[in-house]
């Protein structure tokens, strides 16, 4: 099974993608766990991820960051992803090829059906079985960001940061537009895409999420009976 999570910076991916993991492993059912996360989780993928984020790079163009996340993905799907599917493992993804659609596509404003293209090379054509997106808007995501760097209140949801990476400074607008573009996706594809309302408890949405992947095994373990 592989599943992906998605959402604006501060949805709280990486906490439900640990409280998850944990409970995976407590099912006992003796698959093993790949948690990976985007851009990274090989050598080169974490390479790749430096450049990315690095403030420093502030000519890079929209194409040559559709690019690099694109050849991040690529090296992962093929050096750990499959593998591990191929041995039975699960595999949870922090981002994958929808944040590519949301942020280089929605956001950035490239050509969608060129995307698509390009992350089907990427992804060797290997599609989450479910992707769980955290729906916050931008307003909050940089409240939480503000809260997080003690910055003070939301007032200025902009203001600059040391701790700020590339991605980070593109813009309260820009995050507007990768929020329409996820949510497009999830009225595109709402069988595969579950929106969770990420402002709820912790407690809350992690048991959304235990629900989803719940029936998303249920309806595996009985395509696998009828085969």
């Amino acid at each position: 099974m592989l599943l992906s999570f998605e959402g604006l910076d501060f949805c709280g991916k990486s906490t439900q993608i640990r409280l998850l993991e944990s409970w995976m492993n407590s099912r006992g059912d003796g698959r093993a766990v790949l948690c990976v996360r985007e851009p990274g989780g090989t050598h080169i993928s974490e390479r790749v991820r430096d450049v990315l984020l690095d403030p420093r790079h502030e000519e890079m163009s929209e194409v040559a960051e559709l690019f690099l996340f694109s050849a991040a993905r690529a090296q992962l799907v093929r050096q750990l992803i499959i593998p591990a599917l191929q041995h039975g493992e699960n595999v949870v993804c922090d981002r994958y090829h929808d944040s590519t659609t949301a942020y280089q596509g929605y956001g950035r404003g490239i050509d969608i059906e060129t995307i698509t293209r390009i992350n089907q090379l990427a992804t060797a054509g290997v599609m989450p079985d479910a992707t769980v997106y955290l729906d916050i808007t931008p307003k909050e995501s940089y409240r939480r960001r503000a809260l997080r760097l003690n910055l003070g209140t939301a007032d200025a949801p902009e203001a600059r940061s040391p701790e700020d990476d590339r991605m980070e400074q593109s813009g309260i607008a820009f995050y507007a537009r990768v929020r329409e573009g996820y949510l497009a996706i999830a009225r595109a594809e709402p069988e595969r895409f579950h929106v969770i309302d990420g402002t709820q408890t912790v407690e809350s949405i992690a048991e959304e999420i235990r629900a989803v992947v719940s029936a998303l095994n249920l309806r595996i373990e009985k395509a696998g009976k009828n085969t």
